[in-house]
């Protein structure tokens, strides 16, 4: 697969990522690329960075491709997929665990497959512009960037700090990890107030349709929460130790 590693060489703008079925927010992808030197790879733009070795191979009219992680939280991994140059775009669909490779460039809830397309220009992205608060939107409106978390008392590595973020419009959150979706809920809580309680419905993941009771902080551009389990419980303060199940996190306004 000579020809097809020169093709990839330098560098390639994510222009759209789908993981478990799941498109990446708007905005996730404005800085993500992935740079080829050789049969090296950098991926940047996407919270850590990320690096490795790509081997190409062909069977049949597939193009298999294993890319081999030496730098970043995948160190010593390897996710298995298959591969596209069409048009002057880079198609891929990798297995994000596992070893069994994807067979089509789809993917679904609980697949663990992500689906990238890549291009040679950075897409435009569109200015921001102010909008005015419209009905249904609340103190939490917007996106959020973690700052420090802690979940059943064991505190959240800044490797993956860095890379986390919540987006709320009106009354429902969405928690994303780079581009998969970790979180997301509708919420009700007990005013527009500085500090108070807050409750969770789960509309995504292994907790959906469960209920989880909370309480929050709102100081400045800092948000903290303290959510319990789901069933449990609403907490009494702001603290999570072994044992408790409780999630406790700080945000800061992006």
């Amino acid at each position: 697969m000579a020809a097809d590693i020169e093709l990839l060489q330098g560098k390639w703008f994510v222009a759209a990522l789908e993981v478990d079925g799941q498109p990446a927010a708007e905005g996730m992808l404005s800085d993500a690329r992935i740079e080829v030197k050789g049969d090296r790879f950098t991926s940047k733009g996407m919270g850590a960075e990320y690096g490795g070795t790509l081997t190409l191979r062909a069977t049949g009219k597939t193009r298999q491709i294993d890319m081999k992680f030496d730098v970043g939280p995948e160190a010593g991994n390897v996710n298995r997929g298959i591969y596209e140059l069409k048009d002057g775009s880079w198609r891929l669909c990798l297995a994000t665990r596992g070893d069994a490779r994807p067979k089509s460039f789809v993917t679904k809830a609980g697949s663990g497959h992500a689906l990238e397309i890549l291009r040679r220009k950075r897409a435009k992205v569109r200015k921001a512009v102010a909008a005015p608060a419209v009905a249904g939107s609340t103190i939490f409106e917007g996106e959020w960037r973690l700052v420090a978390g802690c979940m059943n008392g064991a505190e959240i590595e800044d490797s993956v700090v860095q890379w986390v973020k919540r987006v709320t419009q009106g009354k429902v959150t969405t928690v994303l990890a780079g581009p998969q979706t970790m979180l997301k809920v509708e919420f009700s809580f007990d005013g527009s107030q500085s500090a108070g309680t807050i409750d969770y419905l789960n509309l995504y993941g292994s907790n959906k349709g469960k209920k989880q009771l909370g309480i929050y902080e709102l100081e400045g551009d800092l948000l903290k929460f303290c959510l319990g389990a789901p069933g449990a419980e609403r907490p009494g303060e702001f603290r999570s130790v072994k044992g408790d199940q409780r999630t406790l996190t700080s945000w800061k306004r992006l």
